[in-house]
């Protein structure tokens, strides 16, 4: 005997409610009493949320394209952040920090002082809105305790809303991880331990001063160079491509402009350098390419024959890193 269908009734629709609606699990009744699941009501817009990309998350900050530099390329760094609207009673600093021990999304101190660390993989397509959240949860977190990874709200603030526009962003970069610890010099046992593996395992970088984010780095074979670089990708691949051309792009004897990563919507010229070019040698070198590149960069004709197949060759060598 054929069984009885149940009568189809219309889906409900989301409610009207007054506040921001509570993230639940996906199989649970919506908060917003409309009595749907949670992953076919509210839940459809917070899932759209945590995985639209956001290409350039670090837009608008002081520093983007080292804030880029810290994510992806520096092993050990630090920037002191400078919030709006100044320091919480109890927090007498706020620092952003390469990575943290046992990945920490964040940690406070003791002392009240906050470390937030930036290579952490996140909930979402939006980097700065999971920084923020982190970092406003460290701001509250009891002294002493590391602060656990979580959800950000879809609609929740972005760095951009907790940092000050005009604050410095001056990233110092270290040659180990003794800024996880107070008095690092005095650890003993397994927190000793644990620097020293930290440390090994990083690459010897040094951050140029004559140019805006680029970074030296020492690999047992070769050197290199890692330019972060904020000018839109297209211009720029055709300044690259003309001064590769015009045989230019190099930054001296035995140094070739090897390609380029893609990291957060910017674009990360890279360089070999022979292993006996440290970053010293490398700052009149990058100054007098970055007067070369301006150049190029305000070049508007059309490419030449070997121009283009310059900058094809560039353009293959392109490396997304995110």
């Amino acid at each position: 005997m054929a069984k009885k269908r149940r009568p189809q009734t219309k889906a409900a629709t989301p409610q009207a409610v007054d506040g921001p609606i509570p993230v639940v699990g996906a199989r649970e009744s919506c908060p917003c009493g409309s009595g749907r699941r949670y992953k076919a009501c509210h839940g459809r817009a917070a899932a759209h949320a945590a995985t639209e990309l956001v290409q350039r998350p670090f837009e608008g900050l002081p520093g983007e394209a080292d804030w880029v530099a810290l994510r992806e390329l520096v092993p050990a760094a630090t920037v002191e952040l400078t919030l709006k609207g100044g320091l919480p009673e109890g927090v007498p600093s706020v620092t952003l920090a390469t990575v943290l021990p046992m990945a920490w999304p964040a940690l406070r101190r003791d002392n009240g002082a906050v470390l937030l660390g930036l290579q952490n993989d996140t909930a979402s397509g939006d980097l700065s809105r999971d920084l923020a959240d982190t970092l406003r949860r460290a701001l509250t977190a009891a002294p002493g305790s590391p602060v656990t990874a979580g959800r950000a709200e879809a609609d929740g603030p972005r760095l951009q809303d907790l940092l000050d526009p005009e604050g410095p962003f001056e990233p110092i970069v270290h040659t180990g991880f003794e800024f996880w610890v107070e008095n690092a010099e005095n650890a003993t046992g397994e927190v000793a331990a644990s620097l020293d593996r930290a440390n090994a395992a990083a690459i010897p970088t040094v951050r140029l001063s004559g140019v805006d984010a680029a970074y030296w780095c020492e690999t047992p074979e070769k050197n290199h160079l890692r330019w972060v670089m904020t000018h839109p990708e297209e211009q720029l691949l055709d300044a690259l491509a003309r001064l590769h051309a015009a045989g230019t792009s190099s930054l001296g004897e035995d140094t070739r402009l090897v390609g380029s990563f893609r990291a957060h919507g910017l674009t990360v010229p890279v360089w070999d350098l022979p292993g006996t070019m440290r970053a010293e040698d490398t700052e009149k070198p990058a100054a007098a390419f970055a007067e070369r590149l301006a150049t190029a960069l305000a070049d508007t004709s059309p490419l030449s024959g070997d121009e283009r197949r310059a900058r094809s060759g560039l353009t293959s060598r392109q490396i997304t890193l995110n």
